[in-house]
């Protein structure tokens, strides 16, 4: 007789970053062009982005994964985004700063008013601060919750 059991596992942090980092990618494409179409009324709706930023989001939202699950009971929702987009600014700061000193810095928010070194604008507060809250209440929440099924035959 031959039973089917499943055996399932929620994902690794490989595959969460990975998740993050594929979804930070996908954000940042559609906000640079839903924002050239603000500014230009292009239609053709190009985003940019880099490889970079690959690696920037899944490091910062799955640091924001950590900080969401340490802070959830403690700290109310709004705080916590607050956190996550002082977050948000000190890395990318910090990424940012990394990569212009090697001249790859993808990013220059010269232009911008309330910008420090090009490197990172207050002009984009409200929406890091929506994108933490997201990022915590869609993104992390149902990534969390994802598993590997796999069937396994047992005789």
């Amino acid at each position: 007789m031959i039973v089917e059991k499943q055996k399932s596992g929620n994902l690794s942090g490989l595959w969460r970053f990975y998740i993050y980092a594929i979804h930070g990618l996908l954000c940042e494409i559609i906000f640079t062009a839903t924002w050239d179409f603000v500014a230009t009324c292009n239609c053709k709706l190009i985003g940019v982005s880099s490889i970079w930023a690959f690696f920037i989001y899944g490091t910062a939202i799955f640091v924001i994964e950590r900080m969401s699950l340490y802070l959830e009971g403690s700290c109310h929702l709004l705080c916590r985004c607050l956190l996550y987009t002082l977050w948000t600014y000190v890395w990318e700061f910090s990424t940012g700063f990394l990569l212009k000193t090697f001249h790859t810095c993808p990013w220059d928010y010269s232009h911008f008013n309330g910008n420090l070194m090009g490197l990172i604008t207050l002009e984009y507060a409200v929406p890091w601060y929506f994108g933490c809250m997201i990022a915590e209440r869609v993104v992390i929440k149902n990534t969390l919750r994802l598993q590997f099924i796999q069937n396994c035959k047992e005789q």
